[in-house]
């Protein structure tokens, strides 16, 4: 799941209209913000293993303090707590508590079982839509259109940035996407904790899209 975690993030708008789109975007990857960098110290582990599924070639087996339900829902209150004591605004901090926590439910969708409960155990969870290619490109896919057609039924245009980087950022969403579903396996498992701190770059441009964008009335 890539263009999905953005799709609930464009939709949040809709819901937190005073929240800016680069805070929804770090909720929606707030855990695949932080589990690059948790490769990097150790505390995580991925490995190639082509075939896996049909979508991807990762095999996700040691990822709890990111991707546990524990985990999403501790990253859940921390960011939802952060920002309300920097806004005091609960509606807005409710919403992205929730976005925070849509990334676990998503990845129920997509994985195969290797979602834990909790930081240590054996019991994982997982429904496995990734073992069909179609089917999941049908959610992805649908899921990012619908999350296009509510943010733009909230928000418009206030000059030409607004729209040029907006759509911009969507067909960059949508090459990087062709690019992970079609292209050869990463080359080690350091490249993709290097790569995923590539993430933080969408969230800058998001920031910069919403200064450019304004609620409709």
């Amino acid at each position: 799941m890539f263009i999905g975690h953005y799709a609930v993030a464009l939709a949040a708008k809709k819901a937190a209209p005073k929240a800016s789109l680069g805070t929804l975007f770090i909720a929606a990857q707030l855990v695949d913000l932080l589990w690059p960098l948790f490769l990097l110290l150790g505390l995580e582990h991925v490995r190639i293993d082509p075939g896996n599924t049909a979508f991807t070639p990762l095999d996700f087996y040691d990822y709890p303090i990111t991707h546990s339900v524990v985990g999403a829902l501790g990253w859940s209150v921390l960011l939802a707590g952060l920002y309300f004591a920097f806004r005091r605004d609960a509606r807005s901090a409710l919403i992205i508590g929730m976005v925070v926590f849509s990334h676990w439910i998503l990845d129920l969708i997509t994985h195969r079982p290797d979602l834990p409960l909790g930081l240590g155990g054996d019991q994982m969870f997982g429904l496995g839509l990734w073992n069909s290619l179609a089917g999941t490109l049908i959610v992805e896919i649908g899921l990012f259109a619908g999350g296009i057609a509510l943010y733009l039924r909230t928000t418009e245009a206030k000059d030409r940035t607004g729209v040029y980087a907006f759509w911009g950022l969507i067909g960059v969403l949508g090459l990087i996407h062709i690019g992970n579903i079609f292209g050869p396996p990463p080359p080690g498992e350091s490249a993709i904790a290097i790569a995923g701190n590539a993430l933080w770059l969408f969230v800058a441009w998001a920031y910069w899209i919403d200064k450019h964008r304004q609620v409709r009335e």
